[in-house]
């Protein structure tokens, strides 16, 4: 009994301090408007094996958060409009596949060079070209852009982003090599993808789903409300692991079946601190595995990507959103908005690393990566402001001198 208070105190100790470099990072990232997904990374930094050290059992963490990416993605999908999604698809369908096919072509240019695979360049394309849904929606609510074009624009390319996800993971799982192929034949992943795919289209066309079951008697009932929501998560997370498909498409789509039942709102309600704390989780493990003497090592080539990814994406993104009829401030600021390299790219390395598309080394340098374009987003939004600002304000200044001048 003494033993088992012994170590069940360490996992109490581990919890507190988790829970205080939780509140003390986020106070302090709030005042410089940094997001909460910068703190949760920092942490894990921190706590990881390259500092403090104090992660007894690392795959206890990282099976946390594999669950909490689970939740994440169940969210998403309970959180997206596919209808809504409809009235706007053209610039969200259009934009969406340009910024990958343009990401892919970039990284080709690269990897012809390096020798890379084909398969690790449609990897490493789709990665960069996906957004982080997180920050950016935290930031237009904060600017207060919701509900003028650019932010409608903008939120239109995420959630086209966010269903794209799924054929991406279905596309990985194929093409991927190692022993997970050789155990999970590719005609079952086919397969897979096909009825994930007709579910949603299905979703699309119906709209709503009516035969959720027992939705009157859960509207009063929290409890059940929570069990409910987690089958549907962790069913959907079981079947995509039966086709040889990412857990997390399968909570994806589970999320999407919720929504359709018009069962959102009270189950997000119910379930919303789960998902806060798995997310937290995960990203905390994310910078648990984040080598520091790796970023030493490689910080001159992480820099130089850095800069690549950030102005390839801000220029793709701000050519895009130009097309479809915003002002140039507009869409300068919607692509410095879209410039970052989201959560779940995260994702593609895990499930593209599983199937070994990606080595060690690539997986590393990746989400190395993508933490410092979120870390750097909010910056990076910042200088943008101010200088398309500067720009416009000294080129309304020249023009109002000009027509003085001329009278």
């Amino acid at each position: 009994m003494i033993v088992l208070l012994s170590e069940f105190g360490n996992s109490i100790n581990f919890i507190c301090i988790i829970g205080l470099l939780v509140i003390i990072a986020s106070f302090i990232l709030k005042k410089l408007h940094q997001p909460n997904l910068v703190a949760y990374i920092l942490i894990g930094i921190i706590i990881g094996p390259q500092s403090l050290d104090i992660i007894e059992n690392p795959e206890s963490v990282k099976f946390m958060g594999e669950l909490g990416i689970i939740l994440l993605f169940f969210f998403i999908g309970m959180e997206i409009d596919l209808s809504s999604f409809l009235k706007d698809w053209k610039l969200a369908f259009f934009g969406t596949i340009t910024q990958l096919v343009l990401s892919i072509v970039s990284v080709y240019l690269i990897g012809y060079f390096l020798s890379w695979s084909t398969a690790r360049i449609l990897v490493l394309g789709c990665v960069i070209a996906l957004s982080s849904s997180a920050v950016i929606f935290k930031l237009l609510e904060e600017k207060d852009l919701f509900n003028k074009r650019i932010g409608k624009n903008v939120s239109s390319i995420l959630l086209a982003q966010d269903i794209a996800i799924a054929p991406i993971l279905i596309i990985i799982s194929i093409i991927g090599g190692g022993a997970d192929v050789a155990e999970d034949p590719i005609f079952l992943k086919v397969i897979g993808g096909i009825v994930f795919i007709a579910i949603i289209a299905f979703i699309a066309i119906k709209k709503e789903i009516t035969w959720l079951p027992f939705k009157k008697e859960l509207k009063k009932d929290h409890e059940l409300q929570v069990f409910l929501a987690l089958f549907f998560c962790f069913a959907g997370a079981l079947v995509a692991n039966l086709f040889g498909i990412s857990e997390a498409l399968g909570a994806f789509v589970g999320g999407l079946v919720m929504h359709a039942g018009k069962a959102t709102d009270w189950i997000h309600e119910a379930i919303h601190s789960f998902r806060v704390l798995f997310v937290a989780i995960f990203f905390i493990s994310i910078g648990a595995q984040l080598n520091l003497v790796f970023l030493v090592e490689n910080w001159s080539s992480l820099l130089l990507m850095l800069l690549a990814v950030y102005l390839t994406n801000h220029f793709i993104n701000t050519l895009i959103l130009k097309a479809y009829k915003n002002t140039w401030n507009d869409a300068i600021i919607g692509g410095a908005l879209l410039a970052q390299i989201g959560e779940l790219s995260f994702l593609i390395c895990m499930t593209a690393f599983n199937v070994s598309i990606l080595t060690q080394f690539a997986y590393d340098y990746t989400i190395s990566l993508i933490s410092l374009t979120i870390c750097i987003s909010p910056i990076w939004i910042m200088l943008s402001e101010k200088l398309v600002h500067a720009f416009f304000s000294t080129k309304k200044n020249l023009s109002t001198s000009t027509k003085n001048t001329l009278v």
